[in-house]
């Protein structure tokens, strides 16, 4: 009788070959970094944005680049800087003598994937000006909406270590983000293989060798998969009671959103079916909620002078709800 149940569930296998062919082109460039590339998968199958951070030199618009190389789509980068306006990221109107009338000239945010340079570096008006086009997929000039194109993902970069002439993001601009993705340094052993798989080869050439693997058409093929994929009410409430908990933690200042509740529930169905699974567990959450929450929650100014982070607090308010079996 479980034989005849697994036998109806749903077929994730096509959505599992696309990601192990995705993971292979992508180690033809990247040596390592395995979970930042399985998280901006998780992304693009989630509809969703991601903050990356890391030192300079460890891959990260390399990265959003492969993704956008793999994916048969167009991809558009910004350099943010101190002096750019948000015309210069969304686009202004310009008047037109032929035709005697303004009409409306695309900026760079208008593509598929977007790789957002050390978006720290730019001023809060900027910054905001990206608001509405991460969260409704449009952009709204002189009263005139433009959609986006499908698909549509953000990928933003930022340094942390150099503090000078940066802009701390608004809250509202971090709950966006579906993901913040750190970075570290590769090990030795990883350090070795990019020496060797580059002394005689550029990088320019291991771009040109890899090879698209998916379409729009497929991506929105497997976001359906993955919406079917099951998750059991009781880890629908371990969720909520995980982000509840952040709102009353005397450590916090600011806890997390419901919109980090339901970034968690989809990107714990896509981590359950890009590891080839139809159901999700709580290993599934746990390891979800990390990334999906370290943006989200602000601790107060005793426990960040104590060099507590955001991670071991998440780590531990989970540890202190009962894990549902």
């Amino acid at each position: 009788m479980e034989e005849k149940l697994f036998e109806e569930r749903i077929d994730i296998s096509v959505l599992n070959n696309a990601v192990i062919d995705i993971r292979n082109e992508i180690s033809k460039v990247i040596v390592g970094q395995n979970k930042m590339v399985d998280l901006l998968l998780i992304a693009l199958l989630c509809d969703g944005h991601v903050l990356i951070e890391g030192v300079p030199g460890v891959a990260k618009t390399l990265t959003a680049k492969l993704l956008a190389k793999i994916i048969n789509t167009d991809f558009s980068r910004i350099q943010f800087t101190p002096d750019l306006m948000p015309s210069d990221v969304l686009g202004t109107s310009v008047f037109n003598p032929k035709e005697a009338e303004f009409e409306f000239k695309r900026g760079p945010i208008f593509s598929n994937i977007i790789l957002i340079d050390e978006i720290n570096r730019a001023p809060a008006k900027t910054q905001s000006a990206l608001f509405e086009v991460m969260e409704e997929r449009q952009v709204t000039i002189d009263g005139i909406t433009h959609l986006m194109d499908f698909p549509f993902l953000v990928i933003a970069t930022q340094n942390p270590i150099e503090q000078e002439g940066t802009y701390r993001l608004p809250e509202a601009q971090l709950d966006r983000f579906l993901f913040k993705i750190v970075i570290t340094y590769p090990t030795v052993e990883e350090e070795v293989n990019i020496l060797m798989n580059q002394q005689s080869v550029s990088q320019n050439t291991l771009l040109a060798q890899v090879r698209k693997i998916i379409s729009p058409a497929q991506i929105t093929e497997y976001r359906n998969i993955i919406n079917e994929v099951i998750i059991d009410p009781k880890l629908v409430e371990f969720i909520a009671k995980m982000v509840n908990q952040t709102r009353n933690n005397p450590s916090l200042y600011l806890g997390a959103s419901p919109r980090a509740s339901l970034a968690i529930l989809r990107a714990s169905k896509a981590n359950a079916a890009i590891m080839g699974r139809d159901f999700v567990t709580p290993e599934d959450i746990i390891e979800m909620a990390i990334p999906v929450m370290r943006h989200r929650i602000i601790l107060t100014p005793e426990k960040e002078m104590e060099g507590i982070t955001a991670d071991e607090l998440t780590t531990d308010i989970i540890s202190k709800i009962e894990i549902p079996r």
